[in-house]
């Protein structure tokens, strides 16, 4: 079978290889996206023969003068405006089972093929002038294709002991492209699901935040779950199964609930960290659980647990701590919204909850509506019903008094100034008295009658803090 190739780049590295006499294919990820329609901008080339001496001639050839050898390896990358291209000689591989470095050999391309995780990875396209366009498929990787089937080339057990990694890979691809892991290879991830602890904290995390960005990531949380491999990457979500809610509000099972938490949010999202918040909105669950007679279980203060727990699973995971505070936020004040829907509800609540939210207030909306997941459709147009009327009456609130990424009036350096203080602790009460007043509607969202506040209780706080001092 023949493809028709029309990337530039292949004529122009075919035309290399065909030069130095050497057999050159595109293999891996670019021909299974090809296949199933897709274009991509990361380029895979294998070689009969020294992968970094062929990219070099490449990139002469090219007039590339930037290009990254991994001599251990023996592969080479070459950037490009689009992506990247990646070469390596025809190899096989063996591992030493105390870590992840392979010990690699020149092999043929079928053995090359054989050594990558799944079958519809281990395709390969021939660049060369003669063979141009010409599919190999040694492990019928273009039927796995077609029937959706992820499946290793060889047996299972093999291919995941000699890269564990490859067990999160075949969860995340299942979870990407909606594909089903092949009973023989989804039976090998239990069996060897502890040699994951080989593998680097940033490779497992890298991995299962491709699950979390996946269209559906509920397909890759539950395959974690049922294979054992939640209990060690993600020990906290884990927990969340079994862990029973009132019956007339969301599912029974909190694991369950966040799954489809996550799915709905990752329906209208493509902010990463807002999935990773939906999927940490009740986190604190399992440690808040309490039943109680009449009522049922309850989950008191599971909130503000949850966001605690946040800092201590990005510093886990390796994520990137910039992602925390927004994080944090979301799970702590998830429940909040809910609480505005009684008619009787004041201004100054509703204030605050827009002060405390800031910039992420529509993200905070999403998360609650992505929180509905009642099997009860009276419940859910209840639900959303409740959230349209929250929002607007943060709307209204939020466009009479300007609080939207809320700023007091009165700045610390003014306060410093009219009160003639130092830098200090005493500074920041004073800011947060003026920030209470506003909330609470004591005065309004303006300078000049902030200022006057301040001037009116400056001296009653300052004298109060030195005689706290001099005790």
């Amino acid at each position: 079978m023949k493809l028709d190739i029309t990337n530039t780049f292949l004529k122009k590295i075919g035309a290399v290889a065909d030069a130095r006499s050497v057999e050159a294919y595109v293999v891996g990820g670019y021909v299974r996206d090809k296949l199933l329609g897709k274009e991509v901008n990361d380029i895979d080339i294998v070689v009969v023969g020294s992968g970094i001496e062929f990219a070099e001639a490449v990139a002469v050839s090219l007039k590339k003068r930037k290009i990254v050898t991994y001599e251990k390896f023996g592969t080479a990358m070459m950037p490009t405006e689009e992506g990247k291209i990646e070469f390596v000689g025809s190899r096989k591989e063996s591992y030493n089972r105390e870590s992840r470095n392979p010990l690699v050999e020149v092999g043929t391309l079928e053995e090359d093929l054989s050594r990558r995780d799944f079958t519809i990875n281990a395709l390969a396209i021939s660049i060369n002038a003669q063979n141009w366009g010409e599919l190999i498929d040694p492990f019928n990787g273009q039927v796995d294709l077609r029937d959706k089937i992820i499946r290793t080339p060889l047996d299972p057990m093999m291919t995941f002991d000699d890269d564990p990694l490859r067990i999160m890979r075949a969860i995340r691809f299942s979870a990407q492209l909606g594909f089903s892991i092949d009973e023989k290879t989804l039976a090998g991830i239990p069996a060897m699901k502890d040699r994951l602890a080989i593998i680097s904290q940033e490779r497992i995390t890298e991995e299962f935040m491709k699950i979390v960005a996946s269209p559906k990531p509920s397909i890759g949380l539950r395959l974690m779950f049922e294979t054992g491999v939640m209990h060690i990457v993600f020990p906290e979500v884990a927990e969340l199964s079994g862990v029973d809610q009132r019956q007339d509000h969301h599912h029974k099972d909190v694991f369950l609930h966040t799954c489809q938490v996550l799915d709905n949010i990752s329906a209208i999202t493509e902010n990463v960290y807002l999935r990773l918040a939906a999927l940490l909105h009740d986190i604190g669950k399992p440690k808040t659980k309490k039943f109680i007679e009449g009522i049922g279980w309850t989950f008191h203060g599971h909130e503000e647990i949850g966001a605690r727990m946040v800092k201590h699973i990005f510093r886990r995971l390796k994520l990137p701590f910039e992602h925390v505070p927004y994080v944090e936020k979301i799970v702590r004040l998830h429940q909040r919204p809910m609480q505005l829907v009684d008619e009787n509800v004041t201004d100054s609540a509703v204030r605050r909850i827009l002060f405390e939210a800031g910039e992420e207030i529509d993200d905070l909306m999403l998360l609650c509506r992505a929180d509905i997941t009642s099997k009860n459709p009276k419940l859910v147009k209840q639900y959303s019903e409740n959230y349209d009327l929250v929002y607007a009456r943060m709307k209204e609130v939020e466009e009479k008094d300007n609080l939207r990424a809320f700023q007091p009036p009165v700045r610390g350096d003014e306060i410093m100034q009219v009160c003639n203080l130092p830098a200090g602790k005493l500074v920041g009460i004073l800011k947060s008295k003026i920030e209470e007043a506003i909330l609470d509607g004591r005065i309004p969202n303006e300078h000049d009658p902030a200022l006057q506040y301040l001037l009116e209780i400056k001296d009653e706080i300052i004298k109060h803090s030195n005689i706290e001092m001099s005790e």
